[in-house]
């Protein structure tokens, strides 16, 4: 037995190396991560998950031998099989059949590599992640991080395994850099993040999948023998499925139970992959989708991976999310928006689409600001001669017709009402009918003597070439400095194709959609350097880019197209699992709603969209005097709770997938103020008597409890009360209903 002495259980985070059982040790207060190099060359994973000592770790990995079809690779160990071993990042084609972590081809066409221990080294804090997204530290001492280098010394193949360890999160991180130390080079067909083997296949899989106007929809089933894998070949993350799976235990749910997350931080294509063996071993590999990639690796050159975020929890999936919220609003998202409490907004989109001049948007605004809205948001078709979605992408220059007096002169209009003024744009995209293309066709992504296939009447501009970087990059910030932009709209409306790049040589033309993706955080991390004080939204037609990625660039992303009060239950619900309410963009709009049709109340449409960042889509001056006034309610009461709805901590109580009603919780830090909406989606005839058990409140204190939608009921309760008998709900008649309290602590 190897006891630990030395371990110092003092420091609530840290890395230990114990010489002697050869094993690494990454903790915190609530989580340990642990690993132990196997006959001093096989990286092997040993444990993940709620915090422990770490007093006997030479007992905790268990081997045994098994059939020649799990071949050995040590004639003395028949228990040591690489097709048995829980690794870290295994290799392809030297005897471990189940998925690898990569994949290298050498010049002379085999695809065999192993990999070995060679040595590590721990340091204080975190390094960034070359020309990629990734969490940050703001002072070392809130971080350990971890390096592993594993060696092919045969081919030459260095590859550096990097772990941090946060000293307030249950996460941990992980990245990859490849380095080629050889004489030739080779070809990473396979360049993965992150490959963990977990010891049991006991678990259900969630994932969020969906599509345009329905994104992020909870999937959970049970795993089987066999490999179940979400991913994107769409050039982006995409609404169909999220870069984010989590493995739950049996029991799990949303307070109680066992939940390993795995969140990607990246935009572009994605692999996630769990698959259990015929031994009942899960291994769960993240990355960059091997699908249409490959990187070639001259002598000297290196590949960086992005980074992949790990969660554990112990209590269900709300500690999860709560943990994932804390992290990516607090160590993710970058600027001064971080912690400043967003603008309430008024987007000209669903009120004019393309019909407008600047008449009409100030008489938009005038009203605006009656009402109490901060901003004023012009979207498409300002510029060129976009008069619909046809054309004139890429022509970034003010249309005329519309603004006669230019930007400045609406902007200066905006501003003089007290509001301020944001912009859309759609950098990413070309039309053939534009000015752009017609000077430079070579500037889009396509394949020689292919068709451009179009989406939307748009084509891809090829962010690998630096004279389009160059471009757009110009052409932005002589627009953004013309006059005071507060904030940008973000827009991406279309998916890859014939994906190909004319500036890349043929041995490099399966390397576009990355070098895609690294130009894009190219151009962003300058924008938004050059602009601290704009808060830029990214959008992809709603909700299709929304990954950690865009929230290091963009502190917040349009959640979805669909503006619809039922249908955004379970979009802002899913989206919740991983991405914090601060991120989450949510708009009232007109009824019918344009998406679905459905008329729903102003008050059920505002308690949607003010259990995010809130903001109107709809030409507030053909409001009812009656909504106007609903309306000044909604932001009035919003900005007294928004502090709280977007920076406290999030409880989901009742689930839109499980039932007909909904119910969610923010708590703020201290505990002293609190935010409970309840949606019911039908009536029911004679209904049961029921009560909503609240959470994330303090026991010992007592809460006055008013209802925001007419500011008149109160009731006091204890914490103890609320969270152990429960609130009792309201009994209504008619659908579609919602209700929003406050709660405050009393003074003791």
């Amino acid at each position: 037995m190897s006891v630990i002495s030395a371990f110092p259980p003092e420091l609530k985070a840290g890395i230990f190396f114990d010489g002697e059982t050869q094993s690494i040790h990454l903790y915190n207060s609530e989580v340990s991560y642990i690993m132990q190099v196997i006959n001093g060359k096989h990286l092997s994973h040993v444990y993940w998950g709620a915090k422990v000592r770490g007093t006997n770790l030479s007992g905790l990995l268990a081997r045994r031998s098994r059939c020649s079809f799990s071949p050995s690779t040590d004639p003395n160990d028949p228990s040591l099989s690489l097709d048995t071993l829980p690794q870290e990042f295994p290799s392809f084609g030297s005897s471990d059949f189940r998925v690898p972590a990569f994949e290298l081809q050498l010049e002379n066409g085999t695809t065999v590599s192993e990999l070995e221990y060679d040595s590590h080294r721990i340091y204080s804090g975190k390094q960034s992640l070359s020309g990629l997204p990734a969490t940050y530290v703001e002072k070392e001492s809130e971080s350990e991080s971890l390096d592993i280098v594993l060696r092919d010394k045969r081919i030459g193949l260095k590859v550096i395994l990097t772990y941090t360890v946060f000293r307030d999160y249950a996460a941990i991180t992980r990245s990859v850099l490849f380095v080629n130390e050889g004489t030739g080079k080779f070809r990473l067909n396979r360049a993965l993040s992150m490959s963990i083997d977990l010891p049991h296949s006991d678990y259900d899989l969630l994932h969020l999948d969906g599509t345009w106007a329905r994104e992020r929809h909870i999937a959970r089933r049970s795993l089987a023998p066999g490999g179940a894998v979400i991913e994107s070949r769409r050039g982006a993350s995409s609404h169909s499925h999220n870069p984010f799976i989590a493995l739950l235990s049996k029991d799990a749910g949303e307070h109680l139970g066992q939940v390993y997350g795995f969140s990607f931080v990246y935009s572009g294509n994605f692999l996630a992959q769990a698959e259990v063996d015929p031994y009942d071993t899960t291994r769960v590999v993240m990355g960059i989708n091997p699908f249409d990639f490959s990187w070639l690796l001259e002598k000297g050159e290196s590949f960086q991976t992005p980074e992949v975020v790990l969660v554990h929890s112990s209590a269900g999936l709300g500690g999860m999310s709560r943990t994932f919220h804390s992290l990516y609003r607090n160590r993710l998202c970058r600027g001064e928006y971080r912690d400043r409490v967003r603008p309430v907004l008024v987007n000209n989109w669903e009120a004019t689409y393309f019909n407008f001049n600047a008449g009409k948007i100030e008489e938009i605004a005038m009203d605006a600001r009656d009402m109490g809205i901060e901003l004023l948001v012009l979207d498409d078709g300002w510029f060129g001669k976009r008069d619909d979605d046809r054309g004139s992408l890429g022509d970034w220059f003010v249309d005329r017709n519309k603004l006669p007096n230019g930007l400045e002169d609406l902007a200066e209009r905006i501003n003089k009402l007290g509001m301020q003024f944001g912009l859309w744009f759609e950098p990413e995209m070309v039309s053939p009918d534009s000015e752009l293309y017609r000077c430079h066709p070579e500037w889009c992504i396509h394949v020689p003597d292919r068709r451009r296939t179009l989406a939307r009447h748009q084509l891809v501009l090829d962010f690998t070439r630096e004279d389009v970087r160059k471009y757009i990059v110009n052409v932005m910030s002589d627009i953004l400095s013309s006059c005071p932009i507060a904030y940008v709209k973000w827009d991406m409306n279309r998916n890859m194709t014939e994906v190909g790049s004319a500036a890349l040589s043929s041995e490099r033309q399966r390397e576009t959609a990355h070098r895609y993706m690294l130009g894009l955080y190219e151009v962003m991390e300058r924008l938004t350097t050059a602009f601290p004080h704009i808060l830029f939204e990214s959008c992809s037609g709603g909700g299709g880019r929304f990954d950690p990625g865009m929230l290091y660039y963009m502190p917040q992303t349009w959640t979805s197209d669909n503006t619809d009060a039922v249908e955004r239950l379970k979009i802002q619900y899913g989206t919740s699992l991983v991405y914090p309410i601060s991120s989450i963009g949510a708009h009232v709009s007109a009824v019918p709603n344009h998406q679905v049709h459905r008329i729903t109340s102003i008050d059920s449409r505002g308690h949607v969209a003010m259990s995010g960042n809130l903001g109107y889509e709809l030409d507030l001056t053909r409001l009812t005097e009656q909504d106007k006034e609903a309306v000044k309610r909604q932001i009035a009461a919003y900005k007294e709770s928004r502090s709280v709805i977007q920076f406290g901590d999030f409880y989901r109580l009742l689930s839109p997938f499980e039932g007909n009603e909904t119910a969610w919780m923010f708590v703020s830090k201290d505990k002293a103020e609190a935010v409970l909406v309840y949606f019911q989606v039908l009536s029911k005839p004679n209904p049961p008597l029921r009560k909503l058990h609240l959470h994330g409140l303090d026991a010992a204190k007592d809460y006055r409890i008013t209802e925001l939608s007419d500011g008149e009921a109160e009731a006091v309760f204890g914490g103890d009360e609320l969270m152990n008998i429960g609130l009792n709900l309201p009994q209504w008649k008619g659908d579609f209903r919602s209700r929003m309290y406050r709660l405050h602590a009393l003074e003791e």
